[in-house]
């Protein structure tokens, strides 16, 4: 039997940035999941905290130099790779100067909130698929951990569905307790489209987006959600259980591969 394929699009991974909920998972999850026999591949962005040298980056030309339009300004796209000490796991990242490399992870050294987070996300969204394109890789499922990813469900239900890489991909999404507290934005909305990625599709959501109306659109395009922590937003909680979309409840920080394993196949329809 050929091994089922997870996309993990990662916010963050420890060890590449502090230790948090969202990093450890984004650490942990990708190896309990690689070990019951999947075949994975895993991105995060190339946040400007992160030492390359320490972390042995290094760009990987054949992915890179491809230009991303986002709201009529290109943007040049560099792919960068390293391996987790003692794993099994790649990690590719998704860098660029302007929205990336010069700058720290959702807020500035003050803690003031990037103001076009909202394109950042767009950016690294485009640019994982562009790459997973490139690398001829099918997913099964693409799981979405953190705000950062929020646009990957959309893409792939819209822009990307009739590519032959996603065409039968199903989302899943995982919810967690680290939020935003600034909108996204007066851009993000224009800055989202592409193909049939059209702003009109997000007439349903407030005009400003902020992290609950983020979180929304990742819900209504993704065939699956996580409940990845015991305080995740109660909003969006509530808003997957009204929208009937499958739910995996906190599993706990032990022997969640189990839990996470057979939410997959639940997913993929294979469960019994």
């Amino acid at each position: 039997m050929t091994a089922k394929k997870i996309l993990f699009i990662n916010q963050e991974i420890s060890p590449y940035v502090p230790d948090s909920e969202l990093s450890l998972l984004g650490r942990n999850l990708p190896q309990a999941i690689q070990e019951k026999g999947y075949e994975i591949r895993t991105f995060m962005p190339k946040w400007g905290t992160i030492n390359e040298r320490r972390g042995q980056l290094h760009e990987v030309i054949r992915l890179s130099r491809m230009m991303l339009i986002i709201d009529e300004t290109d943007h040049p796209l560099i792919i960068k790779v390293a391996s987790i000490p003692s794993t099994r796991i790649q990690v590719y990242f998704i860098d660029n100067d302007d929205y990336f490399s010069r700058r720290q992870m959702e807020a500035d050294e003050n803690g003031t909130e990037y103001s076009d987070n909202g394109e950042r996300a767009v950016f690294f969204a485009r640019g994982v698929l562009e790459t997973v394109k490139k690398l001829r890789w099918v997913p099964d499922i693409i799981h979405c951990q953190g705000w950062m990813s929020a646009v990957v469900p959309l893409y792939i239900k819209t822009a990307y569905h009739d590519e032959p890489w996603f065409a039968n991909t199903k989302v899943v999404t995982s919810l967690f307790s680290k939020e935003l507290k600034s909108d996204l934005g007066e851009n993000f909305k224009r800055g989202v489209e592409f193909r049939s990625a059209k702003s009109s599709l997000l007439s349903k959501y407030n005009e400003k987006f902020n992290f609950l109306e983020l979180g929304k659109l990742a819900i209504d395009y993704s065939d699956g959600i996580v409940e990845a922590g015991n305080e995740v937003n109660a909003e969006l909680l509530q808003y997957a259980i009204d929208n009937n979309k499958p739910l995996m409840k906190y599993p706990g920080e032990s022997n969640f591969g189990d839990a996470y394993d057979t939410f997959y196949d639940q997913v993929l329809g294979n469960a019994e």
